[in-house]
Formats: structure tokens, sequence, C-alpha cells
């Protein structure tokens, strides 16, 4: 399966150069800066403050009102446990209004983007923020790359010594948070290090606790939107398979014209039918009710070009070609060693599937070997449901991802779980009813120490310090930005 999916993503294009000497950087850097360090915390420029840090160096500085943008790089052992055997160059961004602001800790689970930008706990604290390149996601990765050192610890403990490096320059409160693969890194963040943040804002965050058990998924295709939309949508996906000979051959056409090629999946075969079977996962983790009328309502007499527009709309057909996949290997790795992927029956195609939900390791190049770890994500369960301390889930009712959530135990102290109604995988605190906004706002405020005296009485009364920025602000953007492949 592509069961590995995509979701609210912050990727950028990889920049072509990490040089601190570039004209760009000397530019950047000259610009007047927008905000100032304040005086009360120290007299030296902010900037020389962090590159004052052992292992940090400049990429770039970007000039932005209210703010000093640093693309940053941080020196990382390739193994924690082992410091001495090797290291590593790791993108860091920072988005720097204050050090007497908290700070947030954002991470997308991917690459890092060289853009300004702002989470939505970030604009509700009006404070700093901090966004780490996942390891192994290029440039971040180790040359030659030993695959056996990217888990979900060693991650951990990149953020942990990035966190240790600034805590010393932003000394006030931190929240940790991402969206999808972002939601799962900062919780793993927690578990192994959980005296670090102030609290945790995890958005969508899938739990595969156990790999082989995915009915939960099954149910939940069984019951999302509307049976009307949901028949529009096997429709459209059975008749893809039903044509799957002239489709494939406009496949084929479509593969030479844009340079794809099949080496890792296998053949164009594999290729085609994994963006199928994506089809329906793919709608609801983008897509709303609203948008079912988008979807060809009548399926068997619809055009090859039509059918073939839906799913390319929806799932498209680069996802499995080599030049799709290459740049989410390390999640595809990591999805057949700790995370889990899930497998759905979709039982409305029969058994015109030839390969079902194939598994992560279909999308991996061979030479890089795989063993599956279950105990991982069993672990990480289990103490979420235990320790959680001042952490906050929030998910999307009509989210595939959602079907298997976190859930808070008896041991949980001052957590919550929300679900947004009618949202995908883009929910956000800003979409809950209005009780739990605002109980989930006053929370985050509390958490970074900068609840007003009103929201501490009356959490009612709690919303964003910080104005909306459309720039800063690109939530539903950064959700359509990568459409195409699936992956939390």
């Amino acid at each position: 399966m592509r069961k590995v999916l995509r979701g609210v993503l912050s990727l950028a294009v990889l920049i072509g150069t990490v040089s601190a000497t570039g004209a760009s950087a000397g530019a950047a850097t000259a610009a007047e800066p927008a905000a100032k360090q304040s005086s009360s915390t120290s007299s030296e420029d902010i900037k020389d403050r962090i590159l004052a840090i052992p292992g940090m160096s400049l990429i770039e500085e970007k000039p932005y009102p209210g703010y000093r943008f640093f693309v940053l790089s941080y020196t990382q052992p390739v193994d924690h446990r082992r410091p001495s055997k090797g290291t590593f160059k790791q993108r860091v961004t920072l988005l720097h209004k204050d050090t007497t602001r908290p700070t947030v800790f954002f991470t997308s689970g991917y690459n890092v983007s060289t853009n300004p930008s702002r989470s939505e706990p970030t604009q509700i604290i009006d404070g700093n923020q901090v966004s780490l390149e996942y390891r192994f996601f290029t440039p971040s990765r180790p040359a030659p790359a030993d695959w056996s050192k990217l888990d979900i610890w060693q991650a951990a403990s990149d953020q942990h010594r990035v966190f240790k490096a600034l805590k010393k320059i932003y000394s006030e409160n931190w929240l940790s948070t991402g969206g999808s693969k972002g939601g799962m890194t900062a919780t793993y963040f927690e578990r192994f290090y959980p005296k670090d943040m102030d609290g945790v804002v995890a958005y969508v965050a899938p739990n595969d606790v156990v790999n082989k058990e995915d009915s939960a998924y099954d149910r939940f295709f069984a019951r999302v939107g509307t049976q009307e939309c949901r028949d529009r949508l096997s429709g459209v996906q059975r008749e893809a398979l039903v044509r799957r000979e002239p489709l494939e051959k406009k496949y084929e056409a479509y593969a030479a014209e844009n340079g794809l090629t099949f080496d890792t999946v296998g053949t164009l075969d594999k290729a085609y039918e994994a963006v199928v079977m994506d089809y329906v996962w793919a709608f609801w983790q983008y897509s709303l009710v609203a948008d079912c009328a988008s979807i060809p309502a009548d399926a068997p007499n619809a055009t090859d070009q039509e059918i073939w527009d839906s799913i390319d709309g929806i799932s498209g057909f680069s996802a499995y070609a080599d030049q799709g996949l290459g740049t989410y290997t390390p999640y595809y790795y990591q999805a057949g060693t700790q995370l889990g992927s899930p497998d759905i029956e979709q039982p409305w195609l029969g058994d015109l599937s030839r390969y079902g939900y194939q598994p992560p390791r279909n999308f991996v190049p061979r030479s890089i070997p795989m063993k599956f770890q279950p105990s991982a994500m069993r672990d990480v369960d289990s103490w979420v449901r235990n320790n959680a301390r001042q952490m906050l889930y929030v998910y999307g009712e009509n989210d595939p991802w959602g079907a298997e959530p976190f859930r808070l135990g008896k041991g949980a102290r001052d957590s919550y779980v929300y679900t947004a109604p009618g949202a995908n995988h883009g929910a956000k605190v800003a979409g809950l009813v209005t009780d739990e906004k605002a109980r989930a706002t006053a929370a985050i405020l509390r958490w970074a120490g900068v609840a007003p005296a009103a929201v501490q009485a009356d959490p009612a009364k709690a919303k964003p310090l910080a104005k909306f920025d459309a720039r800063l602000d690109v939530r539903d953007a950064e959700l359509q930005r990568d459409r195409g492949t699936l992956r939390p």
C-alpha cells in the first residue's frame, strides 16, 4: 500500500547549496532586522548569540516584518549512543521574535521549509519558532547513510540536543508541535525526553499500535461522509481497475513524457495500482464532503479521460515512480521498521486488485535492509496512556488517519483529545467546537506561561495572542502543497 501516506507536510523545495557565504545570505543579513533582541536579556545581536553555539552555522537570513528568520545548520551525531562515530549536518530554522517570549519546537517529520511560517501554537502564544528537518531527509542525511540509525529515538535525541543548545538563549517555556508525522514526532520526543517541553500540541497524529490489525480503517470507510459520496468514489476507483489496459497505455505515455521510471516499485503495473488503491483514502485525507460534487457520478459511463483526471487529481500518477518516491525514502523506511502502515480491505473492488495495499518494503530500494519492530509503537502508546502530561491531540472527523488515534488513560494529567467536526487532515484548534476550542487555546497559553489573567479565570475568553498573518500562517496551503502521494 501506499498506506504510508502523507499529510500536512510543510515541505519545501530543497535548496541547492548550504553555503553560509553565498550572495543570498549576505544580502539577507545585510538587511535591517525587523525585530531586535530584547535588551533586558542581552545587548548582543541574536544572530551572534545563536552562532556562538558550538556546531551551529548560518545558511542564510531572510527578513520578515516583526521577526528575524534564520536558516541554520547544526552538527549532530549520526548515533547519539556513540557520538564519536561520526556526525552530519541537520537543517534548522528559527523564527525569532524575542527571547522574553515562549518558543514552539515544530517538526513536520519530513523536510524543513526554508521560508518563514508559523504553526498554530506559535500564533496562539505569539512566540518564537524553531523548526527541525527530520534526520535522513536530504540534505540532513549522513554520508554514507547507515539506515539503522534512522529510528524514533535517534530523531528524538536530535530534538533534545537542539533544545538544550537553544534553551540557553530562549529560556522561557517551550511547546512542541507538528501535524501528522510531525504530531507523531512530537509525541515520540515527549516519550523519550518528557522533561524538555512544557506542553505538546499534536495534530492528526496516527497511532498504529498493532500493525497487522487495521479493522478500524475499514469501519471508518464504511461510514465516512455520505453514502452517495462513498458510491461515487468507489465507482471511479473500481472503473480505473476495470479499464487497467487502456489507462496503463496512457500511463506509459505519461511516464515517457515526464521521464518517470519504476525501478523501486518494480513495474509500471504495480505503480499504477498503488495510485488507484490510494484514491478513496486520498480523497478523505485532503477533501471535504462538499468536494464530492467533483467526482463523476456515473463512473461506468465516464470517459477514460474523466477517470484518469479524477484519479490523477486526487492520488497523482507520479506518486510511485522513482522520482516521486525518492524524497520520501526515509518515511517509507520508518513505516516499514517502526511506525507501521495501515491496510484496508476495499471490498467494493472485488478481485480486481492484483497486489492489495502494497507494504512499505515495496517503496524502499532493496539495497536498504528493513526489519519491523512491533514493540516500538506499543511502547509509545502505553506511555501516552499512562504518563501524558500537558498533551493535546487534535483530529479531523473525516480524516482516515484519525481512525487509529492516540488515547488517554487513567494516568494522563492535564491532557486532551479533541476532534474537529467535518475536518480532514488539516484539522486545527481553530476548527473545534466553541467550548473545546476555548479550552484547547487556554491550555496552550497556560502551558506556554502566557495565559492572561482573564483567561486563567475563564478559559472561554482564550484567543490567539498574535493576529493572523496570511503569509506566515499558511496552513491550508501546506495541506494542499503536496497532493499526489499519501503519507501521514
